[in-house]
């Protein structure tokens, strides 16, 4: 295996991390920002309001985007046993 096929394997598999943490990371982003203008306008600074919304909002977004997680996680998988079974 040459350097840059371990380069194209490394890329896409942080292509693939990328996309199975982006719908987690963008609710909790969503989420938080709510809160913090929630916070802003109410002039409540209670530093652990945020949590509790964000952890279920965070866990609701892995509920649904399972399927996909996995869709994508084993077709990565699929292809890197692909090319382990090719001896490349």
């Amino acid at each position: 295996m040459t350097g840059a096929e371990v380069l194209d394997i490394s890329r896409e598999g942080i292509w693939v991390m990328i996309l199975v943490a982006a719908p987690m990371m963008i609710a909790g982003l969503v989420v938080g920002v709510i809160i913090a203008l929630f916070q802003a306008l109410t002039q409540i600074q209670e530093m652990t309001l945020v949590f509790v919304p964000k952890i279920i909002a965070i866990f609701v977004t892995m509920l649904i985007a399972l399927p996909f997680i996995g869709a994508t996680m084993g077709g990565y998988m699929g292809r890197l046993s692909d090319l382990i079974v090719a001896g490349v």
